[in-house]
């Protein structure tokens, strides 16, 4: 059943640290099981850079800062295997502290290589943004 009347909005970030990005193993839906940039909603209020830092944090244990870069944007719109009108905005952050542990709704979380990356579940737009990024052949 659709909750959500109205686009969410939600945020993740691409942090790259020493030719490794941070991914995590997605627990709930949509895509339970694939592996994504860490994010998610936006709270009411709340910046995207600072709901894009937080959710890093809260998923991974892993302290950003969110840089100036141009984010990325995906759209998923309603369909039949996916009922919520999403629009995710994946922002560039700059690594601070921390190692990756799974908090929140993330089973895994890690640094992942390019090799390593290629053999992953990916969902289908981590997939295309690491292509896009040039960090997947």
């Amino acid at each position: 059943m659709i909750t959500e009347q109205f686009p969410v909005v939600g945020v993740g970030a691409i942090v790259i640290r020493q030719g490794k990005i941070l991914l995590v193993r997605r627990k709930n839906d949509p895509f339970a099981g694939h592996w994504a940039i860490p994010g998610g909603k936006q709270n009411y209020g709340e910046s995207l850079k600072t709901a894009a830092a937080r959710e890093v944090l809260e998923e991974t244990g892993v302290v950003i800062m969110v840089n100036e870069r141009y984010p990325e944007v995906f759209e998923f719109l309603p369909t039949g295997e996916f009922p919520q009108h999403f629009i995710i905005i994946d922002f560039h952050g700059e690594y601070l502290s921390g190692e990756p542990i799974s908090r929140d709704d993330a089973l895994s979380a890690d640094w992942v290589s390019p090799e390593e990356a290629e053999n992953l579940n990916l969902t289908k737009s981590t997939r295309t943004l690491l292509k896009n990024l040039k960090f997947l052949p």
